[in-house]
């Protein structure tokens, strides 16, 4: 079993800053891409960074340049810096990757359970 578990949500001000961490175990062959998505009350999930295998990364303009996705392959980890919260931040905060458990086995999308972000104005 592939298991996703996120850490580092809480409080802060507008202006702030928090950093989470996923962290994938179990069966693992493989991680391709590495996500993190949010999904406020009343509005659907989005993404908000996504990291490849390779590094390259990418995120919507509403957190360009305030977060920062990263990833750790040795230790099958990711993280996302977020600074200068803004109060529209608020949300559940999910991690997702594309796992290949096994050897030529399929690839399939595994989430965490999710982490409460939520700043104060």
């Amino acid at each position: 079993q592939v298991q996703l578990v996120e850490s580092g949500g809480g409080l802060v001000q507008a202006g702030g800053s928090l950093r989470l961490s996923c962290a994938a175990s179990g069966n693992i062959f493989n991680i391709y891409a590495m996500s993190w998505y949010r999904q406020a009350p009343g509005k659907q999930r989005e993404l908000v960074a996504v990291v490849t295998s390779g590094g390259s990364t990418n995120y919507p303009d509403s957190v360009l340049g305030r977060f920062t996705i990263s990833r750790d392959n040795a230790k099958n980890t990711a993280a996302l810096q977020m600074n200068s919260l803004k109060p529209e931040d608020t949300a559940v905060y999910y991690c997702a990757a594309k796992i290949q458990a096994v050897v030529l086995g399929r690839v399939d999308v595994y989430w965490g359970q999710g982490t409460q972000v939520t700043v104060s104005s």
